[in-house]
This record gives structure tokens, sequence and C-alpha cells, in this order.
């Protein structure tokens, strides 16, 4: 097992000795997570650029959705145009 020198504010390392933690085991897991979540970060990155890739930005998207509905009668023509006012907030995706 590799041995490290880790610095900590004086108050952090207050902090974890009052709780009687162990800084190694904090910090071990810490770093277990930091990967993880870098590792879910990239993957999120792939998975959205193959979605791109598939079906488009997703500005495209939407703006084909508005121009399909712009045609639409009713409803779907009020929601279009509440869909431009800066307070509208749908409360779902249509």
């Amino acid at each position: 097992m590799a041995r490290l020198q880790v610095y900590l504010p004086d108050d952090l390392y207050e902090l974890v000795k009052a709780r009687g933690l162990s800084v190694s085991k904090l910090l071990q897991k810490a770093v277990r997570a930091e990967l993880r979540r870098r590792d879910l970060l990239a993957e999120t990155d792939r998975y959205v650029a193959d979605l791109v890739a598939e079906v488009g930005p997703p500005m495209v998207a939407r703006e084909a959705k508005i121009h399909q509905n712009v045609t639409a009668p009713g409803v779907n023509r009020l929601l279009l145009l509440l869909s431009h006012s800066a307070h509208y907030r749908p409360l779902c995706a249509p």
C-alpha cells in the first residue's frame, strides 16, 4: 500500500480528530467517490455525444417541435405562443 503525506487546514484536522474519524479511511473513500464520479461523468458525456449523433442537438428537436405546432389549431397554437413568453414555465414537457 502506498503511503502519502496529506496536509489539512488546522480547523479541518481538529474537526476530524474531535469526531474520532480516521483521516486515512476518509481519504480513501473520498478518492474512490471522486474517481467514480469522474467515470460517470465521462460515461454521461459519451452517452450524450452518441445521442446527439443519433437524433441531433436538443435545440434542433425543440425547434422542429415548435415548427410542427405552428400549423396546429387551438391549444397547441396557444402553448406555442406561451412558450415564447418570459413568464411561462411548463409543468411538464409536451
